[in-house]
């Protein structure tokens, strides 16, 4: 049982021993660093996908265009996007995949997360990470050697502000001493929080502080036995989410065929390898469509009508 069963994002997307489905903007299909981003056309798809039951629609916070990673997410800030997406859907989780705490005040981060959830109906699902490319890093002037540090810290003053009024908080960059507070509080007093990669932090550290864990793809096997020593470390159900990169082929008997950070296939090879996931532990699945050759809309809506169904999002 978690604390947040009633959290109408979290209970959308996880349960034990259940398997969903998201998907990471931008929702199109490009080459290169940057995408189009046509407006009215990422709403139209984020609303296809509410209504083709998936569960989860997730934005990536990338602060700088580095030419040499090969992609900048959605460009806009994570916040705003998701406020303008949260206003033109009404029932899909939200989440960031994810947030960096080393370039941002902690009480920056916990007043754009509450006000998210707030205006979201309870929906922000909060994948957290501290960065880890070292251009970002320079470019803010900040020592990449304290981000596991900063990491702790935010989560720290994050919790602290959203479950308490006028709290006592005394970290390296946070002063609270009860005589000011930060608003709005989340509905339920907190946030589900999805820890990111390891973020610097030990499995225990993760299995302990983390709402849930998310990572990368990985073949079954290895992702069976990473999944075990997770929910080895905590009695409490946390859902374990990862990425895959997917080039969804007109064929539906098309095998797969590897491609960065994932794979190219048909429907029904992906349906199979779906179950085995859903078998060993994984909750949650976060499709990126960027490396595909068909538009983005075709895509999802042969998701939606073949793939979805049996994985569907839960609430």
């Amino acid at each position: 049982m978690s604390q947040f069963n009633q959290h109408k994002g979290f209970s959308r997307t996880f349960e034990e021993g259940k398997l969903t489905l998201g998907l990471v903007y931008p929702l199109e299909t490009y080459a290169g660093n940057v995408p189009e981003m046509h407006l009215e056309e990422q709403i139209k798809l984020g609303k296809l996908a509410e209504d083709g039951d998936f569960a989860a629609l997730f934005v990536r916070d990338v602060p700088l265009n580095d030419p040499h990673f090969g992609d900048v997410g959605q460009m806009y800030d994570p916040w705003i996007f998701l406020s303008h997406i949260a206003a033109h859907t009404k029932n899909i989780a939200l989440g960031t995949a994810s947030a960096i705490t080393s370039f941002q005040h902690p009480l920056n981060l916990a007043k754009s997360a509450a006000s998210l959830d707030k205006i979201s109906d309870d929906r922000l699902l909060f994948g957290l990470a501290t960065g880890d490319r070292p251009i970002e890093f320079d470019a803010f002037g900040v020592d990449r050697n304290q981000r596991s540090e900063f990491y702790q810290e935010a989560l720290q003053v994050m919790r602290d502000t959203w479950s308490t009024s006028f709290p006592i908080v005394n970290t390296e960059r946070v002063k609270l001493t009860g005589v000011t507070d930060i608003l709005p509080k989340p509905t339920r007093g907190n946030i589900p929080v999805l820890v990111t990669g390891f973020s610097g932090q030990t499995l225990g550290w993760i299995a302990e502080h983390g709402d849930g864990w998310m990572s990368y793809p990985r073949n079954p096997a290895q992702q069976r036995r990473v999944i075990a020593d997770f929910r080895a470390l905590t009695e409490e159900f946390k859902p374990f989410s990862q990425s895959l990169h997917i080039d969804l082929s007109e064929n539906p008997n098309e095998g797969p065929t590897p491609i960065h950070l994932g794979f190219r296939t048909g429907h029904k090879f992906l349906i199979d390898y779906l179950h085995k996931l859903q078998k060993i532990g994984v909750n949650h699945v976060l499709f990126n469509n960027k490396d595909a050759q068909r538009p983005a809309e075709e895509i999802i809506q042969e998701l939606s009508e073949e793939v979805v169904p049996h994985f569907p999002a839960l609430k």
